[in-house]
């Protein structure tokens, strides 16, 4: 019998202080290439994440996205028997995550220098809204409130109407941010012995995804504005209707794209040559003019027409999907974009994640139960679980 493939990480436990998003975000990175995530959980009720629905049979869609691959143990760390069980598995753990709040992580010993001189070996990844030598380290900082301080509503919706985006996206930066650290930290240190901590912000994170528009506003000297569907330094760039009331993305890269366009797909090659349209910048400037004379021309074909005239011309397009369409989408409906992941609620489907090298992952990962595996890791701690 052939052996099983070996996982990338399959050598390295993880040990997770974590709720809500972005250090489950991540750990669920390292269960997904094979490492062991050992969560620990407050007794009243875990992961409040837990709690967030009951949409996927019973089960939060959101703790299901976040938690496959992982081992569920119920600990009080406050009470000093229980805390020393946290010391014996960080004694075998390579990995520490953690989003408590800062002073949190302190009250329990668990600051980044005590952690040090009691685990050496260990890579310490702290998660916080705002950085710890920060002015602001005990702020809160729930993710709408880092888009609003990192200015993405600014750039988010239309004039007047600043939005939020529809998913978490500084818990998510942070997250991915959390898991690329911790594997150049775990580089660094089995190459060279060096242990380096993993420091990361919300905040900081989302500023990084800014900084586009960010330099722009600090060196050009305008600020972008939100423009909806639209692209502030391409036009045209967006979503337009079809006459059979779909609505389409089109995004033009450039003049040659542009000429096709007319040409080709509109049959106006007039419009190519007018001169408020001749360059990018020139219909950047005269947009609303420019969206007058689109905007008729594109209502007028069918999606299945215009579709096949942009592909035709080389002019790149994508449909406005809705969610509950999403699922059957040509690229979800390939093989091997699903995984059969057991929950305490039944099996269900979740998606396979991108970036595995050569496509291993844990295939089997199960999401857990609240201290399922409690007993199962005081066990091999040599700990009865009434002494935790």
């Amino acid at each position: 019998m052939t052996a099983p493939a070996r996982l990338p990480l399959e050598d390295v436990t993880v040990v997770a202080l974590e709720q809500a998003v972005a250090a489950p975000l991540a750990t669920r990175q390292l269960a997904d290439l094979g490492a062991r995530v050992i969560k620990v959980e407050r007794p009243d009720g875990g992961d409040f994440a837990r709690g967030y629905d009951r949409a996927v049979h019973g089960g939060s869609s959101a703790f299901v996205w976040l938690n496959r691959g992982k081992e569920s143990v119920e600990l009080d760390l406050k009470d000093p028997g229980r805390r020393a069980a946290l010391d014996r598995m960080l004694e075998r753990a390579d990995v520490l995550v953690a989003n408590l709040a800062p002073a949190a992580l302190t009250r329990l010993g668990l600051g980044v220098g005590t952690l040090r001189r009691r685990h050496p070996a260990l890579v310490v990844c702290r998660i916080s809204g705002y950085a710890p030598d920060g002015p602001q380290p005990e702020k809160k900082a729930y993710d709408a409130l880092i888009q609003a301080e990192a200015g993405v509503m600014s750039l988010t919706g239309t004039p007047g109407a600043p939005a939020k985006t529809g998913i978490s996206i500084a818990d998510i930066a942070a997250g991915s941010y959390a898991f690329s650290g911790i594997l150049a930290a775990l580089r660094h240190r089995d190459a060279t012995g060096e242990v380096l901590p993993v420091q990361v912000s919300l905040f900081d994170c989302l500023t990084e995804w800014m900084a586009h528009p960010l330099y722009h506003t600090l060196y050009g000297g305008t600020a972008p504005v939100p423009m909806g569907t639209s692209h502030p330094a391409i036009a045209p760039y967006g979503a337009y209707a079809t006459a059979d009331g779909a609505s389409l993305l089109i995004a033009v890269q450039n003049e040659r794209e542009w000429a096709r366009l007319c040409s080709g797909v509109l049959e106006a090659p007039a419009l190519a040559a007018e001169p408020r349209f001749r360059s990018n910048s020139r219909r950047v400037a005269a947009r609303s003019s420019l969206e007058a004379e689109l905007a008729p021309r594109i209502g007028a074909y069918t999606a299945a027409e215009l579709t096949a005239r942009l592909d035709a011309a080389g002019i790149a397009w994508g449909r406005l999907t809705e969610l509950a369409d999403l699922p059957s989408h040509p690229e979800l409906c390939r093989a091997g974009r699903w995984l059969e992941t057991p929950t305490e609620h039944g099996t269900v489907r979740t998606l396979f994640p991108p970036g595995a090298p050569g496509g291993r992952v844990e295939e089997s990962g199960a999401v857990p139960a609240l201290g399922q595996h409690t007993a199962s890791v005081l066990a091999e701690l040599h700990l009865a679980e009434e002494d935790r």
